[in-house]
C-alpha cells in the first residue's frame, strides 16, 4: 500500500479531525496546522472526533493517495499530543501498524535501543 522507508515519517494529527475534507482540504491542514509539506512523501495520519474512522494522506511523487480505514465496531486508540502547543505525533511504522491493527499505544512501549533518525 505505502512505500515506507526508514527514511519516511508518520505524522498523527492528535485531536479530532473534520474527515469530510478531502485530498485538498487535508493537504491544508497538514501545511497548516501540522506546519509540514503534504508533498514530501512523508505520511498524515488523522481520526475523526469518535475515533472510528481514519484518513492517511501521502505523496507517492506523481499524486496524493487518500486513504480511508472504518470501524464496524470499536474506537482506534489516539494517542494525546506530547506537548502544549504541538498538534502531531511521530510515529514509528510499527507504531502505525500496531494503531490501526487495534492495539491501544499507551499500554505499549517501545524497547530502548540505538537507531539513527531520518534527518
Amino acid at each position: 500500500m505505502f512505500a515506507v522507508s526508514p527514511a519516511t515519517r508518520i505524522y498523527l494529527a492528535a485531536g479530532p479531525t473534520d474527515l469530510r475534507q478531502g485530498f485538498d482540504g487535508l493537504a491544508a491542514l497538514v501545511h497548516a496546522v501540522l506546519a509540514a509539506d503534504p508533498l514530501s512523501g512523508h505520511l498524515f495520519v488523522f481520526a475523526n472526533k469518535p475515533r472510528n474512522r481514519v484518513k492517511v494522506l501521502w505523496w507517492d511523487g506523481s499524486g496524493l493517495w487518500l486513504c480511508t480505514k472504518r470501524l464496524e465496531q470499536g474506537r482506534f486508540s489516539w494517542p494525546p499530543a506530547p506537548g502544549e502547543g504541538s498538534r502531531s505525533v511521530p510515529l514509528a511504522s510499527a507504531e502505525l501498524a500496531a494503531l490501526l491493527g487495534g492495539l491501544d499505544l499507551a499500554q505499549t512501549r517501545r524497547k530502548d535501543w540505538w537507531r539513527k533518525e531520518p534527518l
